[in-house]
């Protein structure tokens, strides 16, 4: 049985890897700081699975990731344990920095230093994201190989840590691969982030906040094509490259806010036919686009997404509806105490 370290595996994008990789009958080994952006209840389904352990670690602790990666000798790591969330790093950058990039140099570090005494060596995912290229001009979608022109301290920190990533493959050999995925969406993401927090308002009964004109496009891809994106990067991805992880769909977000109050509505939510929304002030930085082109994933590693964004938004409304302790858990931490979303 193969065995997985996967960072960061209590948040969003984890824990959805961790079932994924589960399911596939890999051996996961879990890390996470458990911080507020953490939550027990994504993991609830297969933290007794014997298939999956736990460890409360945060990764700028060497000494203990290298036990750990000492005990199991893991085929791979993917590191998906950061601060993700850009109104957050607009208030306080100073902890995306220290997890975002000296947790990664602290992995790279961990890793050498575990190379360097074994002939097994790990090979290390990173998961970036589409955010690294900033503001995408209209009709114009880019490859990895364009410039990176990141926009906040967040995708600033990301941007930092992909040259660091790249550095170490020129510079020590090291086995990596960087994924820069479009925004996610799918069960278990946190409210402040911009479709769940949708759903969260309209199951809630409140108004809708919407930056700016609603104007600004994203591409969505459902967490779980995502996931099977990142498991064949693993497998198949060249050592030193980046992959676009995207759909090539890309939307509005006001269109985004429509097309979740029309399935809510097909879906019998009961939600009063007053509630609005609620345009607040841009925040400061906002990139007006983002478009990916993933033609390499897809032709290098035969990858294409297979939910489409109405399938998936359905999928995720039902998740948030089936699972209301999910917002218990999160209430207990106090993090919703600004509107705060990833759009």
């Amino acid at each position: 049985m193969r065995k997985i370290i996967v960072t960061g595996g209590q948040g969003f994008i984890g824990s959805n890897l961790v079932e994924f990789l589960l399911e596939k009958n890999y051996f996961v080994i879990n890390i996470d700081k458990s911080n507020y952006s953490a939550n027990p209840y994504n993991v609830k389904d297969f933290k007794k699975n014997k298939k999956y352990i736990f460890y409360k670690l945060d990764i700028n602790n060497k000494t203990k990731l290298l036990k750990i990666i000492k005990k199991f000798k893991p085929d791979g790591i993917f590191n998906l344990a950061a601060e993700t969330h850009v109104d957050r790093s607009i208030d306080s950058p100073y902890a995306f920095l220290k997890t975002n990039i000296m947790g990664v140099f602290n992995i790279l570090e961990t890793l050498r230093s575990f190379n360097k005494k074994n002939k097994k060596v790990i090979k290390l995912i990173h998961v970036s994201t589409d955010e690294v290229y900033g503001d995408i001009p209209k009709h114009k979608q880019v490859n990895e190989d364009y410039n990176y022109n990141p926009s906040s301290p967040y995708s600033a920190s990301k941007a930092a840590a992909d040259q660091l990533l790249k550095a170490y493959f020129r510079t020590y050999s090291s086995k990596i691969v960087i994924a820069n995925a479009c925004n996610n969406y799918g069960p278990r993401q946190l409210p402040e982030k911009f479709i769940p927090k949708i759903i969260y308002n309209i199951l809630k009964n409140k108004s809708i906040p919407l930056y700016g004109k609603g104007t600004n496009v994203r591409e969505w891809i459902y967490v779980k094509d995502n996931c099977e994106a990142l498991l064949k990067i693993f497998l198949k991805g060249k050592i030193g490259r980046n992959y676009n992880i995207g759909t090539g769909k890309r939307i509005k977000n006001i269109e985004i806010i429509k097309n979740i109050l029309s399935i809510a509505k097909k879906n019998k939510v009961k939600f009063s036919n007053k509630l609005k929304i609620k345009y607040v002030k841009d925040r400061p930085g906002h990139d007006k686009r983002y478009a990916v082109n993933s033609n390499k994933i897809r032709n290098e590693l035969n990858w294409k997404p297979k939910i489409s964004l109405s399938v998936g938004l359905n999928k995720t409304l039902r998740w948030y509806v089936t699972n209301k302790k999910f917002f218990e858990q999160i209430s207990k931490k106090n993090i919703n105490k600004r509107f705060g979303l990833k759009i």
